[in-house]
């Protein structure tokens, strides 16, 4: 596992101690501890742990943790896919995971938990209207809260997949069209409701759990004509029925945690559904794909300074570094806590990766219909080794996204990326230019998705999809190279650099290029000292003839504006 230790250092830096083992509870606007100190939840969201969501794997059909199941058994049998899912469960959160998060600067944990690992669906019960008792999701929740508990981090509890599902949005709540959803049926509320029960008499002595999120971005019209998502939505009573019956059912039990709700639309249409009915609440919004500015949130301002009650950033993220920088600043500068989605995925804009196995990558190709059908134990064993590769170990960590959720939001310094020490020669490659937001450690002209507020297409900051995620294009070529491309101009990166002995050296850029001529200017220290003419070559990767620069003993910074583009950048030498 690459190890970072500069910026790791930072960030460690930024960590929260969290110091009460009471219980949290809300204070009029604030969440606070036992003692009434104002608590900021800094946050992660262990999305893929309990539910799978189809794009989380990138499986080319409907999203539904079920239809993804069936499509396994139909490869391995329905005994080595139990073994998978077993493996799954236990690979994916470990001590080691949540001891990392703590290092890392995180004070808790958001838990979407999958309701038939408690309970079993309304239609598969032995005797109607009864409830049958699992204790998978339990121990899964125990293990995982204990681990909480030895680091001083809180629990969040988050219904993400409730009896029948909970909206139209189907791989959220791996819902089954088929069956009667959470709002169609009234045994699905009623074990919903026994459910939240039974959780809150399970945990209500744990002060390290945070909170109860009573239902996950409920997504359902209740009036006709209205978009089916309920974002159009002016009275939801259903919901707010359901959430008082299910805060009623908790209060039995349960008289300390704190209740979180969430509104209609993906959790953020609150038509109707206020005033607050507890003492004990926190309204919870969710925010994806907008601008970071103080109107993308003024409601839930204006709903917190209304109704005297705490609002919570319930789960954000799938974004670009610059974009989680921005929105993060934003809540902590209106002290409102936060908790991003997801920890981990098949995909490089969270702060985990999950590498893909050759072997799993051709159960994708047969599913898409670009390959072959493989054999039962072929298949076992790529499914088994990603389980394996769900483990922190095996994942690839984004200490870009660790740093601009953490460390950025407070600082505007630019960082290495990597230690880069000159003595004799240097090597660096291109993409680890420094850490840091756009315009402090590079500039780039596409930088995040903002296609709720634009109201257009959804936009791609990183065309490459792989390595880091600020907006730099980065790209890996069929060999595994890693390189920079799309360059465009006004683009620049800047490497920073420790020099043992000051002098002059020669510096040198590795590229490729098959379209127009470019040009790279060199700035030292923030003085230009000179230019880098790229010419169309088609003969794969050259090094460009070197420039003479002077450094200091020291830490210098080197920076590379791109004055015209069209080329692409794999690394630079310094050489005496």
């Amino acid at each position: 596992m690459r190890k970072l230790k500069f910026a790791l250092s930072v960030i460690l830096l930024c960590g929260i101690s969290v110091q009460s083992q009471g219980f949290l509870k809300a204070d009029n606007t604030k969440i606070v501890d036992e003692q009434g100190n104002n608590i900021l939840l800094r946050g992660i969201g262990l999305g893929g742990f309990m539910l799978q969501e189809g794009y989380m794997l990138k499986v080319p059909f409907s999203g539904q943790q079920y239809i993804f199941k069936e499509h396994v058994e139909q490869l391995v049998g329905k005994e080595k896919t139990t073994t998978f899912y077993n493996a799954w469960r236990k690979n994916h959160m470990q001590k080691r995971d949540i001891d990392s998060l703590k290092k890392w600067g995180f004070n808790s944990i958001r838990l979407p938990l999958h309701y038939n690992l408690f309970t079993l669906p309304v239609n598969e019960e032995p005797v109607k209207g009864e409830n049958t008792w699992l204790e998978e999701g339990f121990r899964l929740t125990d293990s995982l809260l204990s681990w909480c508990k030895a680091n001083k981090m809180y629990l969040i509890l988050d219904m993400h997949a409730a009896p029948g599902g909970q909206g139209h949005d189907l791989n959220i709540s791996d819902r089954d069209p088929s069956q009667p959803a959470l709002w169609e049926s009234r045994e699905n509320q009623n074990k919903l409701t026994a459910l939240w029960q039974k959780i809150a008499q399970h945990y209500k002595d744990e002060t390290w759990v945070a909170a109860y999120d009573l239902i996950n971005e409920p997504n359902w019209t209740f009036e006709a004509g209205k978009n089916k998502n309920g974002i159009e939505d002016v009275d939801n009573k259903p919901l707010r029925q359901l959430l008082e019956k299910l805060t009623k059912a908790v209060r039995e039990v349960d008289k300390n945690h704190i209740v979180i709700i969430e509104g209609n639309g993906w959790g953020n249409n609150y038509n109707g559904i206020l005033p607050p009915w507890d003492d004990n609440m926190v309204l919870s919004f969710h925010k994806y794909w907008n601008y970071n500015d103080e109107a993308s949130i003024q409601q839930f301002l204006d709903y917190r300074k209304q109704y005297n009650i705490p609002v919570w950033l319930g789960e954000s993220g799938e974004n670009s570094n610059v974009w989680f920088e921005d929105a993060i600043a934003l809540m902590e500068k209106n002290n409102i806590g936060w908790c991003w989605w997801p920890l981990k995925k098949l995909g490089f804009n969270n702060p985990l990766e999950i590498q893909v196995n050759p072997g799993y990558q051709r159960l994708l190709d047969y599913w898409s219909g670009s390959g072959d059908k493989p054999g039962q134990a072929a298949a076992f064993q790529a499914l088994m080794q990603l389980a394996e590769n769900t483990k922190i170990e095996n994942c690839i960590v984004h200490y870009d996204v660790l740093d601009a959720m953490i460390r950025q939001p407070q600082s505007q310094q630019a960082l290495p990326f990597k230690t880069n020490l000159l003595e004799n020669e240097l090597m660096i490659q291109a993409a680890d230019y420094d850490l840091g937001t756009n315009g402090i450690a590079y500039h780039d002209t596409v930088s995040a998705n903002y296609h709720i507020s634009t109201g257009k297409e959804r936009q791609s900051w990183n065309l490459g999809r792989t390595y880091r995620n600020d907006g730099v294009d980065i790209f890996r070529d069929n060999d595994g190279l890693i390189y920079v491309g799309d360059l465009q101009a006004e683009e620049w990166l800047q490497y920073t650099i420790i020099v043992k002995e000051a002098g002059d050296y020669k510096l040198s850029l590795k590229f490729n290029s098959e379209g127009d001529s470019g040009l790279i200017s060199v700035s030292v220290n923030q003085l230009e000292t000179s230019s880098f003419k790229i010419i169309k070559n088609s003969r794969g990767w050259n090094w460009a003839p070197p420039q003479q620069v002077k450094l200091n003993s020291g830490i210098n910074t080197i920076k590379l504006q791109i004055e015209q583009g069209g080329f692409n950048l794999e690394s630079l030498k310094i050489s005496k």
